[in-house]
């Protein structure tokens, strides 16, 4: 049962708004708490419920039935199919689409943002997981950006999570992925070594300008093809990374003006459109008319494509290889029969 708190509003706070006066009375509890609070009528002033904006006066009663601090989340089991790549009882690897989050976000605090990640459907299949990190990441021992797709290492067991982030931490641990980036690479092969920090003005991106935060980070990439078309140059790459900073690719190729197809957060455009043809049997006023074709791919065109490890309680070698997703075949051949 949740405390209830009562308190009468002082002169001086005439005229605030109720929720902002409220915020202010309780330590570390978030405006947007307090109106949930509010619209879940959890607050009452003068024994009624109130709206957020209402403007206060001075000596009202205010009483709150409801907790200001909700329970922290802890992940559930939920029914969402899995691609299973391989699987024993100490360890699993699953190929992840884009579009799924691993996990709730720590500071999440309502239910219905922890549904639908990747953690609620290992919990369904596999029942029993590792309980090393929090209770909203079990099993979870690294993590692909929610817009990438492919491979990913989970526990099943504490012993098997303790093994495997000694393989991740001392870098035994092959991670290759499959990424198209806008532009004409010079070189076939190279090796990005930028330091990688959080960006301290846009908070959601990561940057490799100095800073004492920074961390090291290595990637290393090989063209696979090259493509020029309507929609412009385009560099088809295999990229091994030794690190796995977060975001590590994308604000590496972004750093060198190649930044990964349909990633917006770093400079790529939303949608590419493609240059009208200019046939010789078309007028010059249809020429005008015609409209270019667009082309929009919704996600990052980055997908982990291979894992390569001694499984660190068998000692067995896995190779383990996951094809690119329909929507990435489906885009290169739409690019491919325009050129």
């Amino acid at each position: 049962m949740a405390e209830i708190r009562r308190f009468e509003v002082p002169p001086e706070a005439a005229g605030q708004r109720l929720d902002h006066f409220i915020a202010t009375q309780l330590d570390g509890v978030s405006r947007s708490r307090v109106q949930l609070l509010l619209e879940q009528g959890e607050v009452l002033v003068n024994e009624a419920q109130a709206k957020p904006s209402l403007k206060l006066r001075g000596g009202e009663q205010i009483v709150i039935t409801g907790s200001p601090h909700p329970a922290p989340l802890r992940a559930t089991p939920q029914n969402i199919p899995l691609d299973v790549i391989f699987e024993d009882k100490h360890l699993a690897v699953i190929n992840k689409p884009a579009g799924m989050m691993v996990h709730a976000g720590a500071g999440e605090t309502e239910d219905a943002r922890n549904r639908n990640t990747l953690v609620n459907a290992l919990l369904f299949r596999f029942k029993t997981l590792s309980s090393t990190a929090d209770d909203l990441r079990p099993g979870i021992v690294h993590r692909l950006d929610k817009e990438t797709s492919g491979l990913i290492i989970v526990a099943k067991s504490d012993a098997a999570h303790s093994a495997l982030a000694e393989l991740f931490s001392s870098r035994q641990i092959s991670k290759t992925y499959v990424a198209l980036v806008h532009g004409s690479l010079q070189r076939e092969k190279g090796t990005i070594t930028a330091a990688v920090s959080r960006d301290p003005v846009r908070r959601t991106r990561m940057t490799t300008r100095p800073a004492e935060n920074s961390r090291s980070a290595v990637s290393h990439y090989e063209v696979v093809r090259r493509l020029d078309t309507p929609f412009g140059k385009f560099t088809l790459l295999r990229v091994r990374i030794e690190t796995g900073r977060t975001h590590q690719i994308r604000v590496h190729m972004a750093s060198i003006g190649h930044p990964v197809v349909g990633d917006t957060l770093y400079g790529a455009p939303a949608q590419l459109s493609a240059q009208v043809a200019q046939g010789q049997s078309s007028s010059r006023a249809a020429r005008r008319r015609a409209e270019p074709e667009r082309l929009k791919l919704g996600r990052n065109f980055l997908h982990a494509a291979r894992l390569e490890f001694r499984h660190p309680l068998t000692g067995k070698d896995l190779e383990l290889e996951a094809p690119l997703p329909a929507e990435l075949t489906e885009f290169l051949d739409r690019i491919n029969e325009a050129e």
